[in-house]
């Protein structure tokens, strides 16, 4: 009888320690992405949901059969750099970069791991094509062009046709920031427009860079999609609705916090689509290249309306 308890215990042990093994080659052949934000930030964080909705729609969960390492950079740059050393040095399955200083990093980082970007500007607007034209051979994700300031200059002019200034801050330190304005500059030429702009290069200079711009006695101000606005919307906010200025955007999520109107991309689905490429990706696909956001809303605030007067344009829905 204890020969046949000692036989069974030792059976029962070989079978543990081979479904411990079983179970931890498992783990370790899981496929793992590294994710990481620029900053902290309402707008940016439903890129996010999007993003991780889209692989959990796909079949993907967390510890169950994919890794995610989840980081925030805290809009610091040596931070921001740290962590995407340590995804390379953990030979993660891909990087998801969120916003665009983040995109430009990683793909500055590596050129063998894939980085799906998102909330950030076409490749060659953000300067990372090659001479003939190309993206790096491992960017996928989604991207926007700028033809949403086009179209968002072109709404101020319908719902504010008696408008003669336009304000608006930019961050001289961030391409796409700079890019955008240069693009709303030449629209506002065109439209008869005089643009009073202010530069700035962080959203510690925030209330006295909109300050002076306001002093000027702007009609209309536009909110550009850049990481100093988003951080620090609720001072533009503040500072404008004082003095019954609107907020026109191209972005929904700043409508959310205040803007009158927005026409441009949903964030959430923007995330939602770069996930989508990252799927595509992680299931072993060749050759996913970015693609341009498909998802763009005309939205107003209800609330911003009835405090400002405004009559919110035709074709727009209320943004709950």
């Amino acid at each position: 009888m204890k020969k046949y308890l000692a036989y069974f215990s030792i059976l029962s042990a070989v079978v543990v320690a081979f479904f411990g093994f079983s179970a931890c080659q498992k783990g370790s052949d899981m496929p793992k992405i590294g994710y990481v934000q620029m900053l902290e930030d309402a707008t940016i964080d439903e890129a996010k949901r999007g993003f991780f909705d889209a692989l959990a729609e796909a079949g993907y969960e967390k510890d169950k059969n994919i890794k995610i390492d989840i980081q925030n950079a805290q809009n610091d740059m040596v931070l921001l750099n740290q962590i995407l050393d340590k995804f390379i040095a953990d030979k993660v399955s891909l990087i998801a970069a969120n916003t665009t200083v983040a995109t430009i990093a990683a793909v500055q980082k590596t050129k063998d791991i894939p980085v799906c970007m998102m909330v950030a500007p076409r490749p060659d607007i953000a300067k990372l094509t090659d001479k003939e034209g190309n993206a790096p051979a491992n960017l996928c994700g989604t991207f926007e062009t700028l033809d949403y300031i086009d179209t968002s200059i072109a709404l101020i002019k319908q719902v504010f046709p008696q408008a003669k200034k336009v304000g608006t801050v930019f961050n001289f330190t961030e391409p796409n920031s700079i890019n955008a304005r240069t693009r709303l500059q030449l629209m506002c030429d065109s439209l008869g427009l005089e643009l009073v702009e202010a530069s700035l290069a962080s959203s510690n200079e925030t209330q006295q860079v909109v300050e002076s711009v306001l002093a000027n006695d702007v009609d209309v101000f536009f909110a550009l999609p850049d990481n100093i606005i988003f951080s620090s919307f609720e001072t533009v906010y503040k500072l404008t609705s004082e003095k019954n200025i609107p907020i026109v955007s191209s972005e929904m999520g700043l409508v959310k916090r205040g803007a009158f109107i927005a026409f441009g991309a949903d964030f959430y689905e923007w995330g939602k689509q770069a996930g989508e490429s990252a799927v595509h990706v992680l299931k072993g696909e060749q050759n996913v290249k970015p693609t341009e956001v498909k998802i763009r809303k005309r939205v107003y605030n209800e609330e911003t309306a009835q405090a400002l007067g405004l009559t919110p344009p035709e074709g727009f829905e209320k943004l709950d």
